[in-house]
């Protein structure tokens, strides 16, 4: 009599919401420094855009690298709490101390001195977040291993990725304009909040360390990991893989460098060089940024459920497709948006809203499914060497569009405000920068994941044959004949 493997339990939503609610501290770390850091460098610390950008890059490539490594380790570790938890409940807490780190301006005159502590300081908090981040998404393919639960799976997360950057989006520039009118500097006030998000960053990863429950090996009896070198090469020969890894690198430098850019385009050409400009929004009065990006990520979260189920019915590259659309139709727009038209920037932010929120949800939801492809070619799940390439492919692309727009930037001749100043225009080479750098290179790039999407290779039938023949063999395992 054949035997079959019966089908996982499905997830329960408490599970989904405390694996979820991890992703709040990394998304509120990733997000303050996406839109502020670059500007907090330029005009708080007052490097130099060009130098900034080189210290921004050797710090992330430094961090970069140090991905495929944790998670080889997270895949090698052997324990009682599985290989990922131990992580987690490890550097949780240094993970959310050094992040003040990364928001300290040092009271010296040296370009060549900022440069060198701005440099060290990347490395530092990123290498800390590479430990508790590898760790924590390599889980997502052990908890479930279901085609569209793993959507569902991931809307959580997302959900959580996105209400962390709409509150930081909101809260950040919000806590740095109160502490300059309670008279304290800039620098405070950013230290302010990096201090808010680092202590709301770490309860939910320990959480997560305390409860979950991971599927794959715990005991030293399983079978030994195969080299770095050998892991890695066997992983880029996986072609689901290898096409998901480049439209996940291409779909967030189109939001990594519009993120980067944004704050500038707002200031100095929505808003005219005017530092102080606010929006009226129902019940309340924000910075020009914070109303911008805030309901930007608000139809974002509103988004969700829309392309979770259009997920569902179609497969995940088509739900992309569908998906973006409006993101992309934003960046064509911002082409043709004048200084002072700030209802028109409020309507192309929430257009752009729609369209990110599939951007945030289905190429995470696509990646889970190549570790099933890997594991029939291979008979090895190596979720950690998997998602840690990812993550360095990302952060690779973060660090490139960091260093390129800044050191266009600089080219272009941007300069950075007076101290107290609350007016300043930028020259027209950097106003054009601005623009070329928001929209066409913005839409480019997203333009380039559509294409990707078009022809990615592993649809939804063919994941049900890769899992038909995995359930076969485990059944084999399980059962030998005779």
């Amino acid at each position: 009599m054949s035997q079959t493997v019966p089908r996982p339990a499905s997830l329960s939503a408490i599970r989904k919401v405390v694996y979820g609610s991890g992703q709040f501290g990394l998304a509120s770390f990733g997000m303050m420094r996406q839109i502020l850091y670059a500007i907090f460098l330029t005009d708080v610390v007052g490097l130099d855009p060009r130098l900034a950008s080189i210290g921004a890059l050797v710090g992330v490539v430094w961090d970069a690298v140090n991905d495929p490594l944790v998670g080889m380790l997270s895949d090698r570790l052997r324990s009682r709490w599985g290989r990922r938890r131990p992580f987690l409940l490890v550097f949780s807490v240094p993970f959310a101390l050094g992040f003040a780190a990364l928001w300290w301006a040092p009271p010296w005159e040296s370009q060549a001195a900022l440069t060198v502590y701005v440099t060290l300081a990347f490395m530092l908090t990123d290498t800390l977040g590479t430990l508790v981040a590898v760790p924590y998404t390599a889980m997502t393919p052990e908890i479930s291993r279901d085609y569209d639960e793993r959507t569902s799976l991931t809307s959580y997360r997302m959900f959580f990725q996105l209400a962390a950057s709409l509150v930081t989006a909101v809260a950040a520039p919000t806590i740095v304009d109160a502490a300059l009118a309670a008279g304290f500097t800039q620098q405070q006030g950013y230290l302010a909040a990096a201090a808010l998000f680092g202590s709301l960053s770490f309860p939910p990863l320990l959480l997560i360390g305390f409860v979950m429950r991971e599927s794959g090996p715990r005991n030293m009896d399983d079978p030994p990991a195969i080299p770095l070198g050998v892991a890695i090469r066997t992983a880029w020969a996986n072609i689901p893989f290898r096409y998901a890894a480049i439209l996940n690198m291409l779909n967030w430098m189109a939001a990594d460098l519009v993120a980067l850019i944004l704050p500038y385009f707002l200031l100095y050409w929505i808003a005219g060089g005017d530092l102080n400009a606010t929006v009226a929004l129902p019940g309340m009065e924000l910075s020009l940024e914070a109303g911008v990006l805030g309901l930007l990520i608000l139809l974002a979260i509103l988004s969700i459920p829309i392309w979770n189920r259009v997920a569902q019915r179609l497969s995940k590259p088509r739900a992309y497709l569908v998906g973006v659309l409006p993101w992309l139709s934003a960046y064509i727009l911002l082409v043709f948006i004048q200084p002072g038209q700030v209802a028109w920037m409020l309507a192309i932010s929430a257009l752009g809203g729609i369209g990110l929120a599939a951007g945030y949800i289905i190429p995470e939801a696509i990646f889970p499914d190549v570790i099933e492809w890997g594991e029939l070619l291979t008979r090895q799940r190596q979720e950690g060497i998997f998602y840690g390439i990812k993550n360095f492919v990302r952060k690779i692309s973060a660090a490139i569009s960091f260093f390129l727009a800044l050191q266009v930037l600089g080219w272009a001749g941007y300069q950075a405000p007076p101290v107290a100043a609350t007016n300043f225009t930028q020259p027209s080479g950097a106003l054009a920068a601005i623009r070329i750098l928001v929209g066409p290179t913005g839409a480019t790039l997203l333009l380039g994941a559509i294409i990707l999407a078009w022809i990615y290779p592993l649809t939804r039938e063919r994941y049900g044959r890769v899992k038909r023949l995995l359930d076969k063999r485990k059944a084999r395992k399980k059962f030998p004949p005779g």
